[in-house]
């Protein structure tokens, strides 16, 4: 098998998902038989939002011949990673290199994992909500919208409310009585708004 691992690895990050890795070529000499190419093992070490250390899946990708640089795609965000890599010949693997470690930056998040509208009175209802599974990064906010429908499915004025992250619960107040309403939720990095959920629900018509 190789003797040598490959030197100067360098991690380049390109977004959240999509980093760059490369390398010095080895001595050929050292290969000791014909160069097949190199391996990148790399493993997500901890999300950076949640600190919770699940079970450490190895990913590889194979790079042909003598290149000496390669794309990770599918990365996640706000992720802390680590990666090796070796060099290949036709009876195996050479030495790794030392691990670099690496970290993806913010993402937007998931959507919020429920919204859930109960209590409906004259002129409120009560809106609950999950975290988002992903949140990909620390939550600045949650963003509501929500327009009143009429019976021709007509959709009326949108209403905008922006909810601090700490929040998982609202009381809307002030809206019409016996009218359905169209809820549009979703949560907000400093990257951006993620994927929103939405809901219905009607206030009642009298008491």
């Amino acid at each position: 098998v190789p003797m040598v691992a490959p030197g100067n690895v360098q991690v380049h990050v390109i977004n959240s998902t999509l980093a760059k890795v490369h390398w010095d070529p080895v001595p050929l000499k050292s290969v000791r038989g014909h160069l097949q190419g190199y391996k990148v093992y790399y493993w997500k070490v901890q999300s950076l939002s949640r600190r919770s250390r699940r079970h450490v899946e190895k990913k590889i990708l194979t790079f042909r011949g003598n290149k000496t640089f390669g794309m990770l795609p599918g990365l996640e965000p706000y992720s802390s990673y680590k990666l090796n890599v070796r060099v290949v010949n036709g009876k195996g693997e050479g030495p790794a290199s030392p691990d670099k470690v690496f970290k993806t930056p913010e993402g937007v998040p998931s959507s919020p994992s429920f919204l859930k509208i109960t209590n409906p009175t004259l002129d409120s209802l009560t809106l609950e909500w999950g975290l988002p599974t992903h949140p990909n990064g620390v939550l600045i906010s949650y963003i509501l919208k929500f327009q009143p429908i009429n019976n021709t499915h007509e959709l009326g004025p949108l209403v905008e409310i922006r909810i601090p992250a700490n929040e998982s619960s609202l009381i809307l107040k002030n809206l019409n009585y016996s009218t359905r309403y169209k809820f549009y939720f979703n949560a907000q990095t400093s990257v951006g708004s993620g994927s929103q959920i939405t809901e219905e629900a009607v206030t009642i018509m009298d008491e």
